[in-house]
């Protein structure tokens, strides 16, 4: 599948901002079955902005943009282009179990980006309770297989909480979102993470898009769409890391596109920093995921 993304974020000032400097996770990386073909960057005002990048700890790079003009409004639009095609994943014959992969987590000696001891230690964000632990403990049993007991995770997630945009917030933790079983994709994701984390098995938080498809006889309504939150698995040195998206209760596949990948939200906000003016700021974000076909 080709897709088209169009990411448009404004930032409205009630009194001028005077200076701005934001961090930008907004470029897809080249990942397993999803092929970066073109990206931009447009801010307005174009003429206060300087741009660099750095490398994050994390795959991916950090674009950095500093506005040092006055300005009621700040506009920051992407545009990427992206080739997906990522058959969707599923159990297979000889799959380690839940207690194999907790072990090759430990004995580990990878320290790359995508090396599993990032990934299996309390974050910033995401803290290891015994509530979920316990919890998710009772579908993810030593015995199972990884990827089942994963995808069976992922369910029983979604049947069990309630999605609910007015039920938490972005600094909302995820022992409060399991306390209340309601939430966003960021919670939903977060919780797993503790929990398979509290286990000993690595589990990392993405950011990204996923294709919404409208319902028969109505148009793709052009803007509508949001970044969404997954989670990825580690299913052992063979397979890898896999996603979950316990939104959904599905397997990450071609309608998803991965943008970053960390230890928790904070880690991959698609848009941080920082703003210097008499008041406060709002926020209104445009996403649209264009399918092109196969």
């Amino acid at each position: 599948m080709r897709y088209t993304i169009t990411h448009i974020t404004t930032f409205s000032y009630a009194a001028p901002m005077r200076y701005a400097r934001c961090n930008l996770r907004l470029k897809p990386f080249d990942w397993a079955g999803q092929t970066l073909r073109d990206f931009a960057i447009t801010v307005d005002p174009h003429e206060s902005m300087m741009r660099g990048s750095k490398v994050s700890g994390f795959p991916g790079k950090v674009e950095r943009i500093v506005v040092d003009k006055p300005t009621t409004a700040l506009v920051i639009t992407s545009k990427a282009g992206l080739v997906v095609d990522r058959p969707v994943p599923g159990p297979e014959a000889g799959d380690p179990s839940v207690a194999e992969v907790a072990q090759a987590a430990r004995e580990s000696t990878d320290l790359s980006m995508t090396g599993p001891a990032n990934y299996l230690f309390p974050s910033p964000m995401i803290a290891l309770t015994s509530a979920i632990t316990e919890w998710v403990a009772e579908t993810m049993r030593p015995e199972r297989g990884i990827v089942e007991a994963g995808i069976n995770l992922t369910k029983r997630i979604m049947r069990e909480f309630r999605y609910d945009g007015t039920a938490t917030e972005t600094t909302t933790t995820p022992a409060e979102a399991f306390e209340k079983k309601a939430g966003v994709c960021q919670d939903f994701a977060q919780v797993m993470i503790a929990g398979c984390r509290g286990l000993g098995l690595p589990a990392a938080y993405v950011s990204g898009y996923i294709r919404t498809i409208p319902p028969p006889g109505k148009p793709r309504l052009v803007g509508a769409d949001a970044t969404h939150a997954w989670v990825m698995l580690w299913c052992g040195p063979r397979r890898g890391w896999i996603g979950f998206d316990p939104t959904n209760g599905i397997y990450m596949a071609s309608d998803h596109i991965v943008t970053a990948l960390g230890r928790d939200y904070a880690d991959i906000a698609p848009i941080d920093g920082i703003f210097i003016g008499q008041s406060g700021q709002k926020i209104d974000v445009s996403v649209d995921v264009e399918p092109h076909g196969d």
